[in-house]
């Protein structure tokens, strides 16, 4: 027999949300953009989290650097973020008890992270979590960055799921915003804003810890009511 939540699916977003690698970011984009006498203030940083690397490159450098140049630029950032962060990675708190929780009950999981493909692969291996996920999706399958809807749909048609019964766990503003114009549900954790700057969520949490799997099914709940 089928259980209700196998119907159900937990779309993770990575950066900030299953693990706290905002400061190794931080520093290889600025590590990089050095080179173009560009300084990447916290604020800007803050901004431009959870867009595509691409399209952050771009941002910062404007229309004096041709396309070619933009994506070499950012595939040296990503790069150089891989060497920061091989071996110094940990689960935010509550990731991996969640994680096994929805496992257990027959959630399906995917990542939809606007990350490269091989940060994801690097960072679910570190973490040894890889197998608690039946699909991912990375910025390298979309054509469009996030607020665009694209990451979520597509992880939900990978998952098989409708999106109403979707729910998204995010950190960031674009996030959520990806996440509703998706038609789906929507977890905040305030990992990179503050509790303010994620309101437009279903649900607000200071942490991961703070939420099991009663919490899940009562936001799916409230959802199926509004």
């Amino acid at each position: 027999m089928t259980s209700p939540a196998q119907s159900k699916a937990v779309i993770w977003d990575m950066d900030g949300v299953i693990c706290d690698s905002g400061s190794c970011h931080y520093l290889a984009w600025n590590r990089v953009m050095s080179r173009w006498g560009v300084l990447v203030t916290e604020e800007v940083f803050r901004d431009g989290f959870g867009t595509r690397t691409d399209a952050f490159v771009r941002s910062l450098v404007g229309d004096r650097v041709p396309e070619t140049q933009v994506q070499k630029i950012a595939l040296f950032k990503e790069r150089f973020f891989r060497r920061m962060v091989r071996g110094n990675l940990k689960p935010l708190p509550g990731v991996v008890s969640l994680l096994n929780s929805l496992k257990k009950a027959g959630y399906r999981q995917a990542v939809a992270s606007s990350a490269p493909l091989a940060n994801i692969r690097l960072t679910l291996n570190e973490l040894d979590i890889a197998d608690d996920f039946d699909t991912i999706v990375s910025g390298d399958d979309v054509t469009e960055g996030k607020p665009s809807p694209q990451i979520f749909r597509m992880a939900g048609e990978k998952l098989g799921v409708e999106p109403s019964r979707c729910l998204v766990i995010e950190d960031a503003v674009v996030g959520i915003k990806a996440a509703h114009r998706a038609g789906m549900l929507c977890l905040a954790v305030t990992n990179t804003y503050p509790a303010g700057r994620l309101r437009a969520a279903e649900k607000v949490v200071k942490s991961l810890a703070d939420v099991n799997l009663s919490g899940i099914e009562a936001i799916f709940a409230k959802g199926a009511k509004s």
